[in-house]
């Protein structure tokens, strides 16, 4: 039986998503911001801003009306960046009904009220009486290469079992695999800590610090998100697997990532205002440091790494300077944190 998914969001992510169920015979309907663009994409098939040179499949239909895209949808996929969905979101539910399935692939975090993208989705929903289930989708994906039809795995997460199963099934071909997870709030962690984690990375490649660096701080990154997130009630075991330590190694390492991109930039020498100039898409990680930052010092969470990110991108530190106070922090145990160690 054939669904009919609403992609809410006409960036490289939701272009690319949409691709994948257009491939596969699902009715697509994208939500596109720009008149101009949406017109394209549906008379021309393609999203030369975003994702140029791709090929869109002739089905997909763009529309820059909200309430056009979800009418009648069985899915709702909001691919909208975390600073504008919750606008977005309050505007398409004046038109959402209790029988749909909402889908969350945003990663970042709101500065002013700290949600993650899930937890708009439930808070927008609920102030409007609707109750649908929510499951994020996320894991280490391009969207070029998804694109390209590049094999990826991720992971659908949800606090409602049968919800997730169905997004795995409606995404799920021989080159887009989709495992499920009951854990949204590690899998959301996950993808809001890695673009920050990124950015740092990009820094130290820049700075030409070498490999056993890049390591450490992949490593110790991962570490911050694990504590942070374990504090916010996320499973451990979700940072090893796909949406953790999978998203993060390909952001902090592929040049296709755009926080990684920012990080080499300042490496550089270039201030945050003209980088940001340069890019067409949004790089989560510079907005969501704030947020991060915010939330791990209210959960009395220590993230160095997050600390030097944002000094750097907002209190013009030298990008080398970060890197040296990373290494002359106090010596400490590796999991001093979780309080595993030798017995007493």
């Amino acid at each position: 039986m054939q669904d009919k998914v609403a992609i809410i969001g006409a960036g490289a992510w939701g272009t690319a998503l949409a691709k994948v169920l257009a491939e596969k015979g699902e009715k697509v309907t994208l939500w596109v911001r720009e008149p101009d663009l949406a017109e394209r994409v549906t008379t021309r098939h393609e999203n030369d801003i975003f994702l140029p040179g791709v090929k869109l499949p002739k089905k997909i239909q763009a529309t820059p009306d909200v309430a056009e895209a979800i009418s009648g949808a069985d899915f709702l996929v909001f691919v909208v960046p975390s600073r504008f969905l919750r606008q977005v979101v309050n505007t398409a539910s004046k038109k959402i009904n209790n029988k749909v399935i909402a889908v969350s692939c945003a990663k970042g975090l709101e500065e002013k009220n700290l949600s993650a993208p899930a937890e708009i989705l439930h808070q927008s929903f609920q102030a409007r009486g609707i109750t649908v289930p929510i499951v994020v989708l996320s894991g280490p994906s391009f969207a070029r290469e998804v694109a390209q039809g590049v094999p990826t795995a991720m992971v659908s997460a949800s606090n409602d079992r049968k919800a997730a199963e169905k997004v795995q099934k409606l995404f799920s071909n021989p080159l887009f695999r989709v495992y499920t997870n009951p854990d949204p709030i590690g899998v959301e962690i996950s993808g809001v800590l890695k673009n920050v984690m990124a950015i740092a990375v990009g820094i130290s490649d820049g700075l030409q610090l070498g490999l056993n660096t890049r390591a450490a701080l992949i490593t110790r990154g991962l570490a911050e998100m694990t504590r942070l997130g374990v504090k916010l009630g996320a499973n451990p075991l979700t940072f090893s697997g796909l949406a953790g330590m999978g998203d993060l190694v390909l952001t902090c390492t592929g040049d296709l990532s755009r926080n990684r991109q920012v990080g080499l930039a300042l490496a550089q020498g270039k201030k945050l205002d003209e980088i940001l100039k340069g890019m067409k898409a949004v790089a989560e990680g510079v907005s969501s440091v704030k947020a991060v930052r915010k939330l791990a010092r209210r959960a009395r969470v220590e993230m160095p790494i997050v600390e030097e990110v944002f000094s750097v991108l907002y209190r013009n530190k030298e990008p080398i300077q970060a890197a040296n106070d990373l290494m002359a922090r106090r010596l400490k145990y590796e999991h001093e944190s979780i309080g595993w160690g030798w017995p007493e």
